[in-house]
């Protein structure tokens, strides 16, 4: 049976959900701008094998707001997993979730797995773009900042009355295009609506999105995954999103890039899942589920 609660993480409340059983553990966690809701697709799909519990991370879904840094996120995770008795749970993360759970990996040697489905940075120094110019390589950083620059100053407005119904319509063409579950889509749209005082905005805050978005530039996986003894696999995209395409050649050199970082550590697993987007637990919840859950099966 499926449970929602809220666990009392000290400073702020973090909300959870149980899809329930005896398998297991298994803490799901989403991306940056999303919740928990988001990742019921892929949680079905795994709870044949795992007792999987998603996790609005705070400033999100109905969790509460704090300050946002790595040790306060991973704090609230082992809240959350001391007040609902999980036994040395696997992680398995996309996107920000996906750098979760690999700073969790690296601090916690005795968990079972760790899966990262695209959890990484975003590219900020022509290092991080093989193949391109290093000239040319800055010019494109920038103009993809300016658009990074454009999403956070837009983050935590307040949306008027009158717009709502049409960006909700918008969430179910969004949900039809990428052929998720529209029901599942509109849920975590909903989630992270915040109504105060007669005013309707969307979660993460403006101040929640800067802090993530200083976190995620500055954040180094390679030591990371290199100080790492628990098992990990990081599942890696092939292809752009609709919305990077007018950086291709910057997502493309940037995968190179991601695909030599993971390959430079011996002892960490990486998967280019065919066909799949930064959107890959949308495009492919079945597939990730069987992924997840082989490697997982491995290392018990």
């Amino acid at each position: 049976m499926i449970n929602d609660r809220l666990i009392d993480a000290g400073e702020l409340p973090i909300a959870v959900r149980d899809f329930g059983g005896d398998q297991p553990p298994l803490l799901l966690l989403h991306g940056a701008g999303a919740n928990l809701a988001h990742m019921t697709t892929l949680a079905r799909a795994l709870r044949p094998r795992n007792r999987v519990i998603t996790v609005d991370l705070r400033g999100h879904g109905r969790s509460g707001d704090g300050p946002w840094t790595w040790d306060a996120a991973l704090g609230d995770l082992a809240a959350v997993c001391v007040q609902m008795e999980l036994d040395r749970p696997a992680v398995a993360g996309h996107s920000l979730g996906g750098m979760l759970a690999a700073l969790w990996a690296q601090r916690h040697p005795e968990t079972p797995g760790v899966v990262s489905l695209d959890g990484n940075p975003p590219p900020t120094a022509p290092a991080h773009l093989p193949g391109i110019p290093e000239e040319k390589a800055l010019g494109e950083l920038a103009r993809l900042h300016a658009v990074f620059d454009a999403v956070e100053a837009a983050a935590g407005q307040v949306i008027p009355a009158g717009q709502l119904p049409d960006l909700v319509e918008r969430q179910q063409m969004a949900a039809r295009d990428m052929g998720a579950n529209e029901k599942v889509w509109i849920e975590g749209f909903r989630r992270n609506l915040v109504h105060v005082d007669g005013e309707t905005s969307i979660r993460p805050s403006a101040q929640a999105t800067a802090e993530l978005r200083a976190l995620m530039n500055s954040l180094d996986l390679g030591p990371v995954y290199a100080a790492t003894t628990c098992p990990e696999l990081v599942v890696l995209p092939t292809r752009s999103l609709p919305e990077q395409e007018p950086f291709a050649e910057l997502y493309a050199a940037h995968r190179r890039f991601l695909v030599e970082q993971a390959r430079s550590v011996p002892h960490l697993r990486y998967l280019s899942l065919a066909d799949a987007s930064h959107a890959m637990v949308i495009e492919q919840p079945t597939v990730l589920a069987s992924v997840i859950s082989d490697f997982l099966a491995e290392h018990r």
